[in-house]
Order: structure tokens, then C-alpha cells, then sequence
């Protein structure tokens, strides 16, 4: 009979157990789980998300700026927090179980300590309620905050791309090359990193950034004109080469100068130049067209100018009030061609030109000139050139009639050149009141009423020696639509100074918003966990 008093003794051992011991140790077994497992969680995240470091560079060769975070590091981040979290707790709680099985469960110990390991285990389960519901709300958080910031971001992205669209079109800004072999048009030029020296192909507010962009340097560099990318060096993507300074903030003009051989151009060039810098305010964009025109005006004054080369020109580049101006000064010979006049790329671009017309090289001048006009012009060294001005117009139409636009100028200046020497001959009196007037009695009738019946605003001129900067000047500022300011456009700023961080570590709004992704979940955990006691209690 003793059996069954150990019996006895054993079946009341165990309801003791159970009434009294379990509900203990199960409850501080879930509250141990919950805590544990936040703890793990909490460590693993405190490990990937606040350190100042862990973020991998933009790879060789890829757009040398960091994505935006809420587009991809977000959920990288996310992810390493899982993994890391998930393996940890799930580790731990094996081992515990492992443990507490070899302790309770191994020998005749199992008989007795049997509610205890299974108000372990059972509180090990029971766990997973309270630790889904914090789960669920971290996750929640995490969600609500990277959606919301996505579509904040994606609101700026497309108000500043709407407003700097939106300004270049009511400016007309065109942003165009100016060296010979390219001349191309172009939507956004490349832009390098002041800090060292990468280049970026596309800086614009995009997934990379609204308002900035990170270089892989850790510079910061504004996406759009209005924050100021203006200041940042711009290159062709086209040719690679330095484009000036503010492009893309104010319109690039292009100027071609028409012309046959010896119709004046680079006189006309330098007389420009000199009425603008003069009256305008005008600076020069690159120093080599300063040097350029010191040695021009040097020729001017001595009477012995060069002959312009038979390459492309490369445009003479001018800061000029609220725009900058391209003076193409090409050879009369690239204008002798169908084919050369092709290659002269730019004219698809500009909405201004000025046609200079010889007044020597027209057949009716030639054919009317007496003994003593012709001792005039060999006294000043103008031997008339057979390109009958007419044909060089013609071939330039040719060209501009391919444009989508069918090649409609807005404004065209058409300047008769040598002016000082067509006065002093019986043939040109009269042509420096109405120039228009006499190049039509001059056989350019067709000319004049070809450029009437285009609906280009035309006006005519003549120029010669000594030159007229305010009148000439001013002919250029109505040609390109410039304003009567006289001061040059000083809007470009400093060159842009980024702000970069040291190096290793990631973008400022990487560890900003890791941080508080970081806080919030710490803060929705406490709250979760104390609610949940509170409510247990109150029970």
C-alpha cells in the first residue's frame, strides 16, 4: 500500500505545482521571453542603425551620388535588423530549452520538476502574443513613417522639377556648346564635385535626392538651378568640355556673324565686343577670348587685321545682363559651301543673327563703280570678293529650313560693313541713312523682301571705322532682347562650398533618419509593453 501514499503524495505535489508554481513562472517566463527578445532586437538594431558608419559608397562607374534613403538603404537597413534579431532570439531560446530539459527532464527529477519546465515552455509560447503585437506595431511604424517620407519626397521631387521647368521655359533658357566639333544642344549639362571632382550626370531632383544630392565624397550639391547648380563647374555631356558659368540660369544666345570672305566679320567681332564691355558692362567667360580680343583691338587700331582661320570658330563667350551671348566668328569660306555650311552646327540653335553684307562684293556695286571709287577702296586695301552676298544668304536658309521651326529667326540685324569706304564713293551715297533702301537698288531686293515676308523683326545698319559702340551696342541688345541695363549679370555667386563629412561616413539624412526610425520603435516597444501590464493588472 505505500505505492499508493507516494501516489497520493505525488498527484498533490503536482496540483501544487500547478495551481501555485506555474502561473508564477509561467508569467515571468513570458514577461523574461517578451523582454529578452525586445532586448535582442533593441541590440541588434542599436548595432545597424545608430553607428555613424556602415553604408556602402556608390560603386565605380555608377552615378557617383547616394540614394536616397527611404528609396533603398531603408530596407537594407530593415533586413539586417531581421536577420540579425530573428537568429539571435530564435539561438537563444533553443539553447534555453536544451538547457532547461537536460536540468528538469534528464532523470527521475522529471517526475517533480515537470510543471516547472513546462510553465517554461509553456510561457516560451505564449510569449509570441504580446511579442506579434509589438512586431506588428514596430513594423507599422516603420511603414507609416518611410511611406509618408516617400511621398513627401516624391512631392518635392516633382514641385522643384515643375518650378525649374516651368522657369526655364518662361526665360526660354537654352543651354547650347560652344565648341567647334560639337556645338550641341543641350537638357542638362554634367556637373563636377567641387570636393573631388566626380562627375555627375544627374543632378536633379530624383531618387537621389530633392533638395541635395551626396556625392560619394560625402559633398552635398543642390539638384536644381533655383538652389544654386548654377555655381557648380558644368560640362558638355556631350564633348566633356567647360561650359560658363550660370548656364542654365540665364539664356545662352548664339550670335553667328553671316558672312562671305572679307565681309568684316572679326572686325565687326571686335567692334561688338568693345561696344558691349564698354556700354553693357560685359565680361568676358573665358580668359583665353580676353586675350583673344586684346590682340583684335590691337589689329584694329593698327589697321592690319588677320585673316580669320579656316577651322571651326569657337564662340567668344559674353556675360552680358541676363544673358550670355556666343559670338561665332567663322571664316567666310565655311559660308562658300553647302556641305561646310552644315557642319556649322550652332545655327540650328540661336533665334538671332547678323548678316553682314560687303557692299563691294554685290555685282551691282562692282559693275557701278568709277575710276575714282575704285582708287578709294585700293587705297584702303579692299579688293572686292566674287561671293556675291546673296548666294552666302541663300545657303544659310538652306541650312535653317531644316529646323523643326522651318528656320525662323526672331530678330535678324543685317549690317552693311566697310560703311567708312561706301561713303566716300559715288555708289554708296545714301546707303548709311537707308541701308535698306539702297541694298534693294543694289540688286538685294529679293533678300529684303524674303527676310520682310518671314516674320522676323529686321533692322539695318551700317559699320565702319571709327566704330559707334553705343550704336552698335545697341543694335546687339534689341538683336538679342537685352534690357537697357548696363551692369552684367552678377548672379552666379561664389562657386559652390559644400558642407561634406568626414570620410567613411554616410550621408547627414542617413543617420538622421536611422535615428529617429530607431527612437520610435524603442518608444512604441515601452509603450506596447507597459500598456500590456497595465491591462493585465487591471484584470
Amino acid at each position: 500500500m505505500w505505492w499508493l501514499v507516494l501516489a497520493g503524495f505525488w498527484l498533490l505535489a503536482m496540483w501544487a505545482a500547478f495551481a501555485f508554481v506555474f502561473p508564477v513562472v509561467f508569467a515571468v517566463t513570458v514577461a523574461v521571453a517578451v523582454l529578452g527578445a525586445l532586448g535582442a532586437y533593441f541590440t541588434t538594431a542599436a548595432r545597424v542603425l545608430l553607428p555613424d558608419r556602415g553604408v556602402r559608397a556608390p560603386p565605380e562607374g555608377a552615378e557617383p551620388a547616394y540614394r536616397h534613403y527611404l528609396v533603398s538603404q531603408v530596407w537594407q537597413d530593415w533586413w539586417s535588423v531581421l536577420s540579425g534579431a530573428v537568429p539571435l532570439v530564435d539561438g537563444r531560446v533553443r539553447r534555453l530549452v536544451r538547457a532547461l530539459t537536460r536540468l528538469l527532464m534528464s532523470d527521475e527529477r522529471r517526475y517533480v520538476l515537470f510543471p516547472l519546465w513546462l510553465a517554461v515552455l509553456a510561457g516560451l509560447v505564449a510569449a509570441l502574443l504580446p511579442l506579434t503585437a509589438v512586431a506588428l506595431l514596430v513594423t507599422a511604424a516603420y511603414l507609416v513613417t518611410v511611406v509618408a517620407g516617400l511621398l513627401a519626397w516624391l512631392a518635392f521631387v516633382g514641385v522643384l522639377r515643375g518650378l525649374e521647368q516651368s522657369v526655364m521655359l518662361l526665360r526660354r533658357i537654352l543651354q547650347a556648346c560652344p565648341y567647334p566639333g560639337c556645338y550641341a544642344r543641350i537638357d542638362r549639362p554634367v556637373y563636377t564635385c567641387p570636393s573631388c571632382g566626380a562627375r555627375h550626370r544627374a543632378l536633379r531632383p530624383d531618387r537621389n535626392g530633392a533638395f541635395r544630392h551626396v556625392c560619394r565624397c560625402g559633398a552635398r550639391l543642390p539638384t536644381t538651378i533655383l538652389l544654386g547648380r548654377h555655381r557648380l563647374r558644368a560640362l558638355c555631356p556631350h564633348c566633356g568640355r567647360t561650359l560658363p558659368g550660370k548656364i542654365g540660369k540665364v539664356r545662352v544666345e548664339p550670335v553667328p556673324l553671316v558672312g562671305g570672305p572679307d565681309a568684316g566679320k572679326t572686325t565687326f567681332l571686335a567692334v561688338a565686343v568693345d561696344a558691349l564691355r564698354e556700354t553693357a558692362g560685359a565680361r568676358f567667360v573665358d580668359q583665353g577670348d580676353e586675350q583673344t580680343f586684346l590682340r583684335l583691338r590691337h589689329q584694329l587700331a593698327a589697321g592690319t587685321m588677320t585673316k580669320t582661320g579656316t577651322q571651326l570658330p569657337k564662340a567668344v563667350m559674353l556675360d552680358v545682363s541676363a544673358r550670355i551671348l556666343y559670338l561665332f566668328d567663322p571664316s567666310g569660306e565655311h559660308y562658300t559651301g553647302a556641305g561646310r555650311v552644315e557642319a556649322m552646327g550652332y545655327l540650328a540653335h540661336g533665334e538671332a543673327m547678323v548678316l553682314l553684307i560687303d557692299p563691294f562684293a554685290l555685282p551691282a556695286v562692282q559693275d557701278s563703280l568709277v575710276p575714282a571709287d575704285r582708287d578709294v577702296l585700293e587705297a584702303g586695301g579692299v579688293v572686292p570678293s566674287r561671293e556675291d552676298p546673296a548666294d552666302t544668304v541663300h545657303r544659310v536658309r538652306n541650312e535653317l529650313s531644316t529646323r523643326a521651326d522651318g528656320g525662323r529667326q526672331r530678330r535678324i540685324a543685317v549690317v552693311v560693313t566697310k560703311g567708312d569706304l561706301l561713303d566716300r564713293t559715288t555708289t554708296g551715297q545714301g546707303a548709311a541713312a537707308d541701308p535698306r533702301a539702297w541694298l534693294t537698288t543694289m540688286g538685294m531686293g529679293n533678300l529684303v523682301r524674303d527676310l520682310s515676308n518671314r516674320g522676323s523683326e529686321v533692322r539695318y545698319t551700317t559699320s565702319g571705322l571709327p566704330p559707334k559702340p553705343d550704336e552698335i551696342a545697341g543694335l546687339l541688345r534689341w538683336l538679342t532682347g537685352l534690357n537697357g541695363d548696363r551692369r552684367a549679370d552678377r548672379t552666379a555667386g561664389e562657386p559652390w562650398r559644400p558642407h561634406a563629412r568626414p570620410e567613411g561616413r554616410p550621408p547627414l539624412s542617413y543617420t538622421v533618419v536611422r535615428r529617429l526610425l530607431f527612437t520610435a520603435g524603442v518608444l512604441l516597444s515601452v509603450g506596447t509593453v507597459t500598456g500590456s501590464i497595465l491591462w493585465y493588472v487591471s484584470r
